[in-house]
């Protein structure tokens, strides 16, 4: 079973792109974040004519998750409880005896704004939902762009980068808090030594200046972790496919038995 993330900045602008992507690698289970369109808007379509179930959470011009599946779903939750306000974030359904959830976490803008409290405000509210809804034993998996780089190895700027916005105390506390709820980082459990990104600015050259973060994550419960074979990060599509413009995440893939 293969199963991925992927921050796609910009559904409508990416769907081409996505497809390619999708026809190439042949993903299972797809989480899908910064959407930037409404249900109403969503291309089903186009996926069910690859063999794709959809959830979908939207919103207009901003955010929006989604869920795409090969396998039959049933949607579990649409958005976080508490956190309306701040978008849509989060959907989570059940495929098979896996429950899949992915988000799209506040960027928090910088440590002045206003929004960066609320962040931290969100994570604790992700931890608080996670813990009231996770069943002891069942398997489960949490993925998304979570705007937080998880230590010094995951960013280019190594530990210089350390109190800047994503490389805070605050941010990487709310990180280890779902570590502690049994959580695993399946890259970094599986690639402990490898300094690998998934975001990289347009700008400046930084993906062939290798200038990125790793923020883009899956985590998985510990009977996830025993079926993982492999996990790594997709850079050939943060590159144009065919004249294609690409999303500056790239996809994260892991591999289960």
């Amino acid at each position: 079973m293969r199963i991925a993330t992927w921050n796609v900045n910009g559904l409508r602008a990416r769907l081409e792109f996505v497809r390619v992507w999708l026809e190439t690698r042949n993903p299972d289970v797809v989480g899908l974040q910064e959407l930037k369109l409404t249900e109403d808007q969503f291309p089903f379509d186009a996926f069910s004519e690859l063999g794709y179930h959809v959830v979908c959470h939207g919103q207009k011009g901003w955010n929006g998750v989604a869920i795409l599946s090969r396998l039959p779903l049933e949607q579990d939750q649409l958005g976080l409880p508490g956190q309306d306000d701040f978008g849509s974030r989060l959907v989570s359904a059940r495929i098979g005896d896996i429950k899949f959830t992915t988000v799209y976490c506040p960027n928090g803008k910088n440590l002045t704004d206003p929004d960066f409290p609320r962040k931290l405000t969100w994570f604790d509210d992700l931890v608080s939902f996670w813990s009231e809804s996770q069943s002891s034993g069942e398997l489960a998996v949490l993925c998304g762009d979570l705007n937080i780089v998880p230590s010094a190895i995951d960013s280019c700027h190594g530990a210089k980068a350390d109190g800047l916005i994503f490389h805070t105390t605050e941010e990487r506390s709310r990180f280890e808090s779902l570590l502690e709820l049994g959580l695993i980082d399946l890259f970094r459990a599986k690639n402990p030594d490898s300094q690998s990104f998934s975001w990289w600015d347009y700008r400046g050259g930084a993906f062939h200046r290798g200038q990125g973060l790793r923020i883009d994550i899956v985590l998985g419960t510990e009977n996830v972790m025993k079926r993982v074979r492999e996990v790594k990060i997709d850079r050939e599509f943060r590159k144009k496919q065919g004249g294609l413009t690409a999303s500056d995440h790239a996809p994260v893939i892991v591999d289960l038995d």
